[in-house]
Order: structure tokens, then C-alpha cells, then sequence
């Protein structure tokens, strides 16, 4: 296949705010890796700490790098030794790289190894999403097995991580409450309900975000600035609290009240990142007597969760369209970056061969 000599991509290589769009040689596959063509690049609320570079990206980023770390495409190149791949295969790119020799990775729990790197960081790489060509290792692209779109394919990254939390609190029969509509909160309504829930309720204090929760599925939806979390709540449940919780908004004051509102026997499941510490009042009554199960996840279960969340969106379980706020070509990436941080944008993919 011949491929031009440069391509366009974001960059970021010094300590200041947002990116610039260069030109670079397209990048060559080392022994395992693959070249993708990029098709689509999602994203994610914490890209706009690195587009900021504030103290998270100090600590989550090594500079420089190709930012997007949500990201699918076509194999378009392959290295030595690569055999599970093919020319012209439809991947989805899980950014988590895993060392595959410390004690995790060797329990299979790649997810969360030791000495994880990570595309679209600059961590063990300096490839991300934001460019026409990436070059990414062959073991961690999850080749598709169905005709998702590009669209689809490039939030099965986000969907994953939403998917990992809740299965892990087995929500089958239960009511779950989900504290947080950004996307991963979205999909984690949608998935309780194809996996079983009985209802599903969703707190948030963006009205539109309310409405969004209601199309991905949520039986009721919480206006927390307006209504009382806990009486709602104990209203559903005839007093005896809530069985399942998502907690996906990031805000400590919400998931530290989080722990009255489950009943004895309950579970939580943490996927929002809260920047202060966790104070729970009542550690007796609300944690200890309770009898609580919480689970966190880091990411998605490689490739289990992956196969999992493509076969409720190829099944029509899962709709992810409602998601999507913008659709833009990478060269619009101010403006993206402009909507993102400024709360106007749910879910943003970017094109970056326009």
C-alpha cells in the first residue's frame, strides 16, 4: 500500500496551553507494531488537562506527544512478527499499554499493569489519535468483528470503561442509581438496562444532560441542584436505599454522600476521578454495618470488555448516536477544544484526515 511521506497531526512539546497542528513524517511499524490509518478520534474530558497542561498533566503526561488517546482506523502497515493482523483490518486502539512481564500482566490484568504506558500521553510513546497515522502495537488493537461505524467504533474506548464498572457490580434485577450524565455516565445508564437492571435513575445538574439520560434509557432522572438526592431515592425504594450505584460525576462532596443512599448489601461501582479527599460521616452506619461491595476500574478488561461492548452496539442494545455532540475535522481542533472546555460538548469526534 503507498502511503504519503508526511502526514498532519496535533503536537504538543512544550509546557504551554493547547497544540499545534504540524506536519511529520508518517510513522514506520517497529517489530510488533501496525501503522493504522486514523479514521476517527473521540474526546475525553481529560484531554483538557492536557491541552491545559496543569498539574493532572504533570503527573499523567511525558512530553512531547500526539494527544488522543481515543482513537479507530485501518491497518495500514505491519511489522515484523505481527500475524494476528491484516492489511486493510478495521481496528479500535485500547491505549493502555501494558508491559506484559510484571505480576498483573502475567495474572492477565494488562489493564492495570504495573508499568503501564499509554498512547495519546506521551507515556512509552509519543502516538495519539490526533493524527493521520499512528503507529500502535499489534497486541493492543482490537480488530472489529462487525460493521460498526467509525463512529461507533471509536466510543467503544469510553463505552469500555463505563461497561467495566458496571458489570462488575452485576446490576441483573437490580435498581441502579448512576451519579454523573457526561459519556461515560450515558453509557453506563444504557448499559444497566441491557444487562438487566430493573430501573435506572440518573443524577445530574445539567438539564440537557438529564434529557440525554433519559434517551440512553434512565427509568427517572435527579436534578441535584434542585431536588434532594437521598429523599428521591429513598422514595424508589420504599426507604430501603438503592442496590447498585455508578458513581461517574468526579465530585467528592457527591460520592461521599453517595454511601447513605445504598441499602445493607449494596454495591458501588467508581468510575469518576475526584480531585479532594473521600470523607464518608457516618463509617459505621453507612459503610461498615452495610455490608458494602465497591469495585474501581482503570479502563476496560483487554479484550473482554471490548467484545462485549461491541456486541450490544451490533446487537442495537446500546444506541451511542446520542452521545455525539460534535462531528469536526481535526484542522477545526481550537473550536473543538473551545466547546469542550467550555461545557457546551457531550462526546466530540474528530476527523483527522480533514
Amino acid at each position: 500500500m503507498s502511503l504519503p511521506r508526511e502526514m498532519s497531526c496535533l503536537l504538543k512539546d512544550s509546557e504551554t496551553e493547547g497544540y499545534q497542528l504540524v506536519k511529520k513524517p508518517v510513522p514506520s511499524p517497529g517489530p510488533g507494531d501496525v501503522v493504522i490509518r486514523v479514521d476517527r478520534v473521540a474526546l475525553c474530558g481529560s484531554d483538557i488537562n492536557l491541552w491545559k497542561w496543569n498539574e493532572t498533566a504533570r503527573v499523567i503526561a511525558t512530553l512531547p506527544f500526539i494527544p488522543g488517546h481515543e482513537a479507530t482506523g485501518e491497518v495500514v502497515l505491519l511489522g515484523d512478527g505481527v500475524t494476528d493482523l491484516r492489511i486493510g483490518q478495521r481496528v479500535a486502539v485500547e491505549n493502555h499499554f501494558y508491559c506484559g512481564l510484571c505480576y498483573l500482566c502475567k495474572e492477565n490484568r494488562g489493564d492495570i499493569c504495573m508499568k503501564m504506558d499509554q498512547y495519546g500521553h506521551g507515556r512509552g510513546t509519543d502516538q495519539g489519535g490526533c493524527s493521520q497515522y499512528s503507529r500502535v502495537p499489534a497486541r493492543n488493537c482490537y480488530g472489529l468483528t462487525t460493521n460498526l461505524t467509525a463512529n461507533q467504533a471509536v466510543l467503544l474506548e469510553p463505552m469500555g470503561v463505563a461497561h467495566n464498572a458496571v458489570e462488575s457490580i452485576d446490576v441483573k434485577g437490580e435498581n441502579v442509581l448512576v451519579l454523573g450524565c457526561g459519556p461515560v455516565g450515558l453509557f453506563a445508564i444504557a448499559i444497566a438496562k441491557a444487562l438487566g437492571a430493573r430501573e435506572v435513575f440518573a443524577v445530574d445538574i445539567d438539564p440537557g444532560r438529564l434529557e440525554l439520560a433519559k434517551i440512553m434509557g434512565a427509568t427517572d432522572t435527579i436534578n441535584g441542584l434542585k431536588e434532594d438526592i437521598g429523599e428521591r431515592v429513598m422514595g424508589h425504594t420504599d426507604g430501603n436505599g438503592i442496590g447498585r450505584i455508578v458513581e461517574a460525576s468526579g465530585a467528592a462532596s457527591l460520592l461521599n454522600r453517595s454511601f447513605s443512599w445504598l441499602r445493607k448489601g449494596g454495591q458501588i461501582g467508581l468510575i469518576g476521578l475526584p480531585k479532594e479527599p473521600l470523607h464518608v460521616e457516618n463509617v459505621l452506619t453507612d459503610v461498615i454495618f452495610k455490608s458494602l461491595t465497591l469495585k474501581t476500574v482503570h479502563g476496560r478488561r483487554i479484550f473482554h470488555t471490548w467484545k462485549e461492548c461491541e456486541k450490544l452496539i451490533a446487537d442495537g442494545l446500546v444506541k451511542v448516536d446520542p452521545v455525539i455532540s460534535h462531528e469536526m475535522k481535526m484542522t477545526q481542533y481550537e473550536h473543538a477544544f473551545q466547546d469542550l472546555i467550555g461545557g457546551k460538548a457531550c462526546k466530540i469526534i474528530l476527523d483527522p484526515q480533514n
